[in-house]
């Protein structure tokens, strides 16, 4: 199903860009509207209301969230407001029509790795718990569809929204950035999220799927190829492990497995070295 009109929240996010700019890109005859500040205050329920009966959409692609774990921990209250709140809202307003919800793998406490759609949540982080709290809500409507993802490479109007774009701001600073070995990821590019999300959408996907890079990277990793990616801000990084951490919780590994999406897609999903090798670096 292409939507006649798509609303996507966070679409100032870096996330919600990629998938504006590929839905308007993909799918001429569809109205995608950009919701959320500064316009639209997510919040505001009663202006939503409003805003949705008179855009009436007829799919919704919920991205916006308070995503900083940090921000998280030092205010659960306002966390719940804007991931728990705003998204019970939405839901039900979008009850008859598609609804995409976009989640993490932080909701699983990393003890295991390789986590399916099927492994039970157990978060570790304000910012993950609310997330499990915003899933059990989405999943009570048919017709809604859970994404969780991993950490996502790409380009943000802000420099600031993306993994990689920290880490390059960092280097330009002159910082050495010390990266744990034993912290696991599955890395992909926002560019293929987006375009994996809005084909499961137009196959009227359902349930909880996860769409991440299709390779498991340690921290030290990622920073190793970003490093080679950009030698013209002197990249500096040192190893370090968890087990030196002293800051709040990190799960070790949550690395997602995404046979659920390749079989719903018909293709495979690119594993993130793969994927930078051929791309162009952002600068």
């Amino acid at each position: 199903m292409i939507p006649r009109v798509l609303w996507i929240t966070g679409a100032r996010g870096l996330i919600g860009s990629y998938l504006f700019g590929q839905a308007a890109l993909l799918w001429p005859q569809c109205r995608v509207v950009a919701v959320g500040r500064p316009e639209l205050d997510l919040t505001e329920h009663t202006r939503v209301r409003d805003q949705f009966l008179a855009d009436s959409p007829s799919a919704v692609i919920h991205c916006a969230a308070i995503s900083r774990s940090p921000i998280c921990q030092a205010d659960p209250a306002l966390a719940r407001r804007h991931n728990v709140d705003v998204t019970r809202h939405l839901a039900e307003l979008a009850a008859g029509i598609p609804l995409v919800f976009f989640s993490t793998d932080l909701v699983f406490d990393g003890t295991q790795g390789h986590y399916t759609e099927d492994d039970s949540p157990n978060p570790r982080l304000i910012y993950a718990e609310t997330k499990v709290e915003a899933e059990q809500i989405v999943r009570t409507h048919e017709q809604h569809l859970i994404i969780r993802t991993s950490l996502n490479y790409g380009h943000s109007d802000t420099g600031t929204r993306s993994f990689n774009e920290e880490m390059v701001t960092a280097w330009r600073q002159g910082r050495t950035l010390k990266l744990f070995t034993d912290e696991f990821r599955s890395p992909i590019a926002a560019t293929e999220t987006a375009r994996a999300v809005l084909e499961l959408l137009e196959r009227n996907a359902t349930g909880t799927v996860h769409v991440a890079g299709t390779e498991r990277v340690s921290r030290w990793e990622l920073g190793q190829l970003l490093a080679a990616r950009h030698p013209e801000v002197q990249p500096r990084i040192e190893p370090s492990s968890l087990r030196d951490f002293t800051g709040p919780p990190r799960p070790a590994d949550v690395s997602l497995k995404c046979s659920r999406a390749e079989q719903l897609l018909g293709r495979p999903l690119p594993r993130f070295r793969d994927w930078i090798a051929q791309a162009e670096p952002l600068r």
